[in-house]
Parts: structure tokens; sequence; C-alpha cells
């Protein structure tokens, strides 16, 4: 058994822990704030209490069996905010920050603007938003019940007035809405990749054979609950972009464009709606 922290560490790395995933499990099994990381080091030789070791592996082995960091830690940071996260929900991607830095841009100009976040998941974009324009009204809908007691009690700790609610995307959904963002299922139902997913909620992930089912449903029904000149935001697949404005440009939204993310891969498209084309 490892007698020090650094051994500990060292443990974790050889099981096929990642070295940040490792410190941050470590901490959490000394009782330690996760964001602490310095603190590792300035007690890299300090003694494992006892009982220590025994969580620390425990929490490896379930990291080296695919299980998020964040479900284990029970926290992720998302856009400044810390949220509480389990498996109810989705991890928040970093990614998903594009699509809220670009809603915040195309928000700036607007007073007291209405936004609406469809598939909120843990709450993470309208959480987000909110946050950064506390002058909005922040509206946001899941089809989870589990999901949304998660995104309520992250509202609740973080003392922001999001409005949630249980609904199949738009459906019951009000009107007039400046801007519009999800991050939908956008995974094609038979790909490879979903087994490394497999802690998360398949529901939130996958969507039919093509991965379009739900962006296709949402473009088609967004306008209706669009302000004059409301813009429609939307994160997909790497691979995506293309066939996501395509349906942009079908459905009639004008200034339809892509955002990259911080790797330099189009990550989220959009546009505007005008009832005078």
């Amino acid at each position: 058994m490892p007698t020090t922290l650094t051994q500990a560490l060292r443990a974790a790395t050889a099981l096929g822990v990642d070295r940040l995933d490792a410190q941050l499990l470590l901490l959490r099994a000394l009782g330690q704030p996760i964001h602490e990381r310095a603190w590792l080091l300035a007690h890299d030789t300090d003694t494992l209490p006892d009982g220590a070791w025994q969580a620390f592996q425990a929490l490896c082995g379930r990291r080296a069996a695919g299980e998020p960091t964040a479900y284990l830690l029970g926290e992720k940071e998302f856009h400044g905010l810390t949220l509480q996260v389990d498996p109810r929900v989705l991890v928040p991607r970093p990614d998903t920050e594009t699509l809220v830095d670009w809603a915040l841009a195309l928000a700036a100009g607007l007073q007291a603007p209405r936004l609406l976040d469809l598939g909120t998941g843990s709450g993470a974009i309208a959480l987000a938003l909110q946050q950064a324009r506390p002058d909005a009204t922040v509206d946001a809908v899941d089809g989870s019940a589990d999901a949304l007691e998660v995104a309520r009690a992250n509202a609740q700790r973080l003392a922001l007035p999001v409005r949630f609610a249980q609904a199949d995307w738009l459906t019951g959904a009000g009107a007039g809405y400046d801007l519009i963002v999800s991050n939908p299922p956008y995974i094609a139902s038979g790909d490879v990749h979903l087994a490394a997913l497999r802690h998360e909620p398949l529901g939130a992930l996958a969507s039919g054979p093509d991965g379009l089912a739900d962006l296709r449903r949402i473009v088609q029904d967004a306008p209706a609950y669009l302000a004059e000149g409301g813009w429609l935001l939307l994160e997909h697949g790497f691979d995506q972009a293309a066939a996501v404005r395509a349906l942009l440009t079908a459905r009639g939204f004008a200034q339809v464009q892509s955002r990259d993310d911080l790797a330099g891969i189009a990550r989220c498209s959009g546009g505007i709606w005008r009832t005078v084309k």
C-alpha cells in the first residue's frame, strides 16, 4: 500500500488514471476542496491517513472503468459556475461554452432579453446565461424529471432565478423569445462512440439513425416561438455543421452560420428568424 500522497498518485497513474483526474480524486478522498491542487504539492510527502487509500483506490478503479470524473466528484465547472452533477444528467463539456458565448454576444445589445434553453440537463447553459445577464428572463425545459431535479437544485444553490419546466422540446413553451439555444442529443444511435459514454444518460446523447432527429424537430418548430429577429443557436457534432446549416436554410432562417470551439471545430450553428423575407 502507498504510504505518501506522491506514491498514491503514482499508483493511480499505473492504473491508467490521468494525472489531473488522480489529483482531483485524491483531494476528494482526503476531504480537501478539489480546487486546492496546490495543497497536494505542499503535502506530497505526507502519510496517507487511515482509510484514505481505500477510498482513493475505489475512486480510481471506477475512473479506470470509464465513469466520468465529474460523477465521482459530484461537480463540474462550467462557464465560471460550479454545477452539481450525477448520472441523471450529462457532464457539461467545455465545448458547450462556445454556445453560451455566442448567445451572450447576440444578446449584448438587447434590454431584458427573453432566452430559452432546450434540453437543459444540469441547467448549465441556462444558469450561465442568467449569471451573465441578470436582467434576462431565462426559461429552461427538459423532458426528464430527473434532470430537472438536478437543474433546479443547481439554480437554488447558485441563487439564479431560471424558470424550469418539464416539456417535450418546445411543446408548451411560451413565445417571443429573443434567443433559443439548445445542446440536444446529436449522436447517431448506432455510433460506436456511445459505448465510451455508457455511464451517461443515453436519451441525452443519441438521436436517430443519423443523429439529427432532434435537431430537425427543433429547427422545424422554433420559428413559432421566436420574436421577430430572434436567433436559434444549436450545438451539434463535430461533422454536422453543414447538415445543420442546410436544415436552418431550408426552414427559412437567414444569416445562417457556424461557430468554432477552442479546438477549431465547427461546434455550433444558428440563424436569425425574420417573418418579412
